[in-house]
């Protein structure tokens, strides 16, 4: 093909097992484990079964050192060809949408015709590791040739070095979790616990109405026994979320974010299949929607900006690109990482200050429609197992294209790190 032609990259579907809360139904299970069943879940449902991918691309955020290329260690433990090629990667949250946006260039160019992007994320098998002194000392142990180098080796040894060093998700470079970050934005964009709760509310009261109209029944293959998202509750209420104390603000009585508007730890993993239109016609497989556009940006929160705002220029670069306007699509999926992170984005938007002092245009982007966010609840309903969520949405928001018959879509993740990742998906 000449280097100026540039093949659509055509979202053929996607797979994922149930998101569980974790340490409840996963806790024996590993990344491994639950991306090889999502893989499955694509081979089973697209006919793969012993046939060569051009590449998968799939990474988890909490791995173990043994997981050095899970990616391939999966695709080996699939029904997909031991012939088919995969890389890990890693984005914090936005992990599996950032190896689709890989994988799709690479598409584009001709370089490769079927590729599949997948996460996996699970903190029920968290790496739990000695600290810097006693692992030194095993270093030594094992390096050691004598009796003498191996006594030596535990000199001046102390009962304390036993104590595990914590997983800690915390930002390196502040020293606070996620959601104190995310209180901070709250503050600055004054918004309120009742909006939070509202928009929590909204998406389990959506994933439920899903899950009864049999929307997710394709999308979910059955793993460990589980067929069903355990966080979800349909009978969530707003009087039950406004009983819950504050999570990560719980001393200046100003915390407004909750277990309920939060994402739970989660367990899971999802996996999208994405090809040329040559790939997918020769094997009778359809096309939902189409990986149009996709951008990356990150902010300097340590210099004060809000840790999960990096969406909202990601947004703004990729409408420039695209020549579209906020309002152009018909559904967004914003990643809700908290209820307070999605309403601080929208404000974002709405601000003509932002718009001009940080995103560098003339006007505000201005307001979306609601009844077109996340129709069919988000990761506040049904989980966030990190690098897993990225291909979930992309998979749900290819369903909703092609359900509705054309149409464009947007897709919107912040990560840990201050950095975001967004996408347009397109049904012509």
């Amino acid at each position: 093909m000449s280097p100026t032609t540039l093949r659509r990259v055509a979202i053929i579907g996607g797979s994922r097992i149930p998101f569980c809360r974790s340490n409840t139904l996963y806790q024996d299970e590993s990344n491994l484990s639950m991306l090889t069943a999502a893989l499955n879940g694509l081979a089973d449902k697209f006919g793969l079964a012993g046939v060569e991918i051009g590449e998968v691309g799939a990474g988890a955020v909490i791995s173990h050192s043994k997981d050095w290329n899970l990616a391939r260690e999966a695709v080996l433990s699939s029904k997909l060809s031991p012939l088919t090629s995969a890389y890990t990667v890693q984005m914090a949250c936005g992990t599996s949408l950032q190896a689709l946006a890989q994988l799709g260039g690479k598409i584009a160019t001709g370089q490769i015709d079927s590729a599949i992007a997948a996460g996996s994320d699970t903190t029920s098998d968290a790496p739990i590791v000695f600290g810097s002194h006693f692992a030194k000392r095993l270093i030594k142990l094992a390096n050691a040739k004598s009796l003498g180098e191996r006594l030596a080796a535990f000199k001046g040894f102390r009962l304390r070095e036993l104590k595990p060093a914590s997983p800690n998700a915390g930002e390196p470079r502040t020293k606070m979790s996620m959601g104190q970050h995310c209180e901070i934005m709250a503050k600055q964009w004054q918004i309120g616990r009742a909006e939070q709760d509202q928009l929590a509310y909204e998406s389990h009261k959506k994933a439920a109405a899903a899950y009864a109209d049999g929307f997710f029944d394709d999308l979910l293959v059955p793993f460990a026994g589980v067929t069903r998202d355990n966080h979800l509750r349909a009978d969530s209420t707003l009087e039950k979320l406004a009983t819950l104390k504050p999570a990560f603000d719980r001393e200046s009585g100003q915390g407004t974010l909750t277990a309920g508007n939060s994402t739970p730890l989660t367990d899971g993993a999802s996996a999208v299949l994405l090809a040329s239109e040559d790939w997918a016609r020769e094997r009778g497989l359809p096309v939902l929607a189409y990986l149009t556009y996709a951008k990356t940006a990150s902010v300097d929160f340590v210099a004060g900006e809000g840790l999960l705002m990096a969406p909202t220029v990601a947004v703004a670069r990729l409408l420039k690109d695209a020549n579209l306007t906020l309002q152009d699509f018909d559904f967004y999926e914003i990643h809700e990482a908290f209820a307070a992170q999605v309403l601080c984005t929208l404000r974002a938007w709405e601000s003509a200050d932002y718009c001009r002092d940080r995103l560098g245009l003339d006007a505000p982007l201005g307001a979306i429609d609601p009844t077109k966010l996340n129709v069919v609840g988000s990761s506040l309903a049904v989980g966030h197992p990190f690098a897993a969520t990225g291909t979930r949405i992309v998979a749900t928001l290819a369903k909703l294209l092609a359900q509705r018959g054309s149409g464009r879509g947007l897709i919107s993740v912040c990560t840990a790190g201050g950095m975001g990742i967004a996408a347009i998906l397109e049904r012509p």
